[in-house]
């Protein structure tokens, strides 16, 4: 038995892709844009990884251990993010001339994080943590993840945040 599967879009091209010009300015066009924007698996891979990340600041080396993407798509995928300014380059001065360390790191900015409130990606903030959390490491990654990074800006910083749920506490409720 032969299985055939018949992939269909889940959305339908925008009309300035068929028209050119035709929809561009409609109501719903940013909208339409954004999406398509932030649901390329490697753009959408890139975001999980930085939102789950305890810094939400990730060098290189560690986008690509962790996406399974390689460098050169995770690249190209960073620059049209960074275009679209929802990610912006960070440096740590200090780590520049350190072999052993990244000084170069990607991280939301502002309008990137209003835009993944907007999208409801913020919401996702717990388990993007559990997968990067429990998820297993090299040497490498695990130095480079410890690596001293920039800070984010306050309001990206304070965006980010969330309460992690006290395990221990459930730990002592369940054995009672």
């Amino acid at each position: 038995m032969t299985l055939t599967v018949i992939a269909t879009p889940l959305v339908t091209p925008c009309m300035s892709e068929t028209h050119a010009g035709a929809a561009d300015s409609g109501p719903f066009a940013e909208q339409q844009r954004l999406f398509t924007l932030l649901s390329q698996d490697t753009r959408h891979l890139v975001i999980q990884e930085l939102l789950g990340h305890p810094a939400h600041l990730m060098s290189l080396a560690e986008l690509e251990y962790m996406t399974g993407k390689s460098q050169a798509a995770i690249k190209d995928q960073l620059e049209t993010l960074i275009d679209a300014e929802i990610l912006a380059r960070y440096t740590y001065k200090p780590s520049e001339e350190k072999r052993d360390l990244p000084s170069k790191f990607y991280g939301f900015t502002e309008r990137g994080v209003e835009i993944l409130h907007d999208y409801k990606y913020l919401r996702g903030l717990p388990v993007a943590r559990a997968f990067y959390e429990n998820t297993r490491k090299t040497e490498k990654i695990e130095r480079h993840e410890s690596a001293p990074r920039p800070d984010l800006p306050d309001a990206v910083a304070e965006a980010l945040e969330f309460d992690e749920p006290d395990l221990d506490a459930v730990d002592d409720r369940s054995s009672t």
